[in-house]
């Protein structure tokens, strides 16, 4: 039998699959979950597992920022414009988001 909390957890926690790799992506904030209005600016945790990683990525999301002034003359295809995983993976749920890594190195 399943325990309540694990079908209905306290605080906000999404199992991926991201380039064949199972990682957990979490947030610390319970309110999250039932408050949109917290959705402005968030703190997400994102680990893997992998022995690349050796602390857990602390990300920073503001799904509110001006994605759309960035250079239009860049092609949005070109390497300088490559996006980790993690943060595609985010904007499946929050579309346009931008992810701050706080000092760490993005891993793709």
């Amino acid at each position: 039998q399943v325990c309540p909390r694990l079908r209905t957890p306290r605080l906000p926690v999404w199992l991926c699959g991201i380039s064949g790799r199972h990682s957990v992506l979490f947030g610390t904030d319970s309110l999250l979950l039932s408050d949109w209005k917290r959705e402005r600016v968030f703190h997400l945790y994102f680990y893997n597992g992998q022995q690349e990683q050796t602390t857990t990525a602390h990300l920073t999301i503001d799904t509110h920022s001006h994605h759309w002034e960035e250079d239009q003359s860049e092609d949005p295809s070109g390497p300088e414009k490559r996006r980790p995983s993690v943060e595609m993976a985010i904007r499946t749920k929050w579309a346009g988001a931008t992810v701050s890594w706080n000092g760490t190195d993005p891993f793709f």
